[in-house]
C-alpha cells in the first residue's frame, strides 16, 4: 500500500468533440496538385495553417497596395543580390509593385561589381590572410569617386551607372530604379564596407550622402499610412534600426503613420527585424515573419504577387 495519495482518474469529466472549438479543420488541409497546373494553382494548394496562410494573405496585402496606389518599399541586405535576386526585384519595380529600395552599403558594392563586371563575392578568408580582402581598385574607385553634395548615395550611384552604360546594366537595382525614377537609398555605417579601406574614402562625403538617403527614406515611410507594406529582406541590423528611426521621424511630423504591413524573411529570425520591424511597428497594421533561403524565399512571395494582380 502506497503512502502517498493520488488523483482519482475516474471523475475527470469529458465533453463532445463537436462542443471544442478546433484549430485545424479537414478544409485547411493541402490540395495534390493535378497535371498541368499553373501557380495560382499552387497558391491555392498550399494548406490554410501557419506560414503558407501568411504567405497568401502578405500577398494579398501587397496585391491590395499596389491596387490603391499605397507604397510597397524594400529593404535589403547584401545577400539578396549575392544570391542572384537582382532580375526578380527589378521586375517587380518596372511592374509598379516597389516604389522604394533601401539597402545597405555592401548591397550597393555588389550591385556596383556584378553591373560592371558581371561578378562579386570575394573569398575572405583566403584574402584576409595576405591583407588583399576588400583591396580591389575598381570597386573602391566606382563608390568613392561617385558621390556628390548635392544628390544621395543610392541617387549618385545610379546616375554613375546608367551614365556610363556598363555591360550587366540591366542586372542593376541600383541604375534600373534610377532609370525608373525609383528612390534607392544606401545607408552606410563607416568602416563597415570594404571601399572605406581605401585611400580615396572620404567619411565626410559618404556620412553626407548616407544622411540625404535617410532623410529620402523618411518621406518615403511617411507615405506608408493605411495600406502601405514594408518588406525586410536579411539585413539583421542597420535597416532594422533605420527603419525605426524613419517612422519615429515620420510620426513626429505627420502625427498619424500606421494601418501599413511589414514582413522579414530571413535564413533565421533575429532580434532587431522581430522587435523593429516586426512587432513594435504594427500600430493598428500587421507584422510577418518567414524563415527560409531567399533564393527560394523571394521568388516566391514575388510569383505570388504577379499572379494575384495578373502580371
Amino acid at each position: 500500500m502506497s503512502r502517498y495519495k493520488k488523483t482519482d482518474i475516474s471523475k475527470v469529466r469529458t465533453f463532445p468533440i463537436g462542443e471544442r472549438p478546433s484549430r485545424v479543420s479537414h478544409e485547411m488541409f493541402a490540395k495534390s496538385l493535378p497535371r498541368g497546373a499553373d501557380f495560382r494553382d499552387f497558391l491555392n494548394s498550399l494548406p490554410g495553417i501557419l506560414k503558407a496562410e501568411d504567405l497568401r494573405a502578405l500577398i494579398t496585402h501587397i496585391a491590395e497596395a499596389k491596387k490603391r496606389g499605397k507604397p510597397v518599399l524594400v529593404m535589403m541586405g547584401a545577400h539578396v543580390i549575392k544570391t542572384g535576386l537582382s532580375p526578380v526585384l527589378i521586375d517587380l519595380m518596372e511592374s509598379g509593385i516597389i516604389q522604394g529600395l533601401a539597402m545597405n552599403g555592401a548591397g550597393a558594392i555588389h550591385d556596383v561589381e556584378i553591373t560592371y563586371f558581371g561578378q562579386t563575392s570575394e573569398d575572405v578568408a583566403a584574402h584576409l590572410k595576405t591583407g588583399q580582402f576588400g583591396m580591389v581598385e575598381e570597386t573602391a574607385s566606382l563608390l568613392n569617386e561617385s558621390l556628390k553634395q548635392d544628390i544621395g548615395f543610392g541617387e549618385a550611384l545610379g546616375q554613375r551607372i546608367v551614365h556610363d552604360q556598363p555591360p550587366y546594366l540591366s542586372l542593376s537595382c541600383l541604375g534600373q530604379a534610377y532609370r525608373l525614377g525609383i528612390p534607392v537609398t544606401v545607408h552606410v555605417a563607416l568602416g563597415t564596407d570594404i571601399v572605406h579601406q581605401h585611400p580615396n574614402a572620404d567619411g565626410a562625403l559618404i556620412g553626407s550622402a548616407s544622411m540625404h538617403d535617410f532623410h529620402v527614406f523618411c518621406h518615403l515611410v511617411s507615405q506608408i499610412h493605411d495600406g502601405g507594406v514594408v518588406l525586410l529582406f536579411g539585413s539583421s541590423v542597420i535597416l532594422p534600426e533605420v527603419f525605426l528611426k524613419a517612422l519615429t521621424v515620420a510620426r513626429n511630423i505627420h502625427q498619424r503613420v500606421e494601418g501599413f504591413v511589414t514582413a522579414n524573411f530571413d535564413m533565421n529570425q533575429h532580434y532587431r527585424p522581430t522587435m523593429n520591424v516586426v512587432q513594435r511597428p504594427a500600430e493598428k497594421g500587421k507584422g510577418y515573419a518567414f524563415t527560409g533561403h531567399h533564393e527560394i524565399m523571394i521568388p516566391l512571395l514575388a510569383a505570388g504577387i504577379k499572379q494575384t494582380l495578373a502580371l
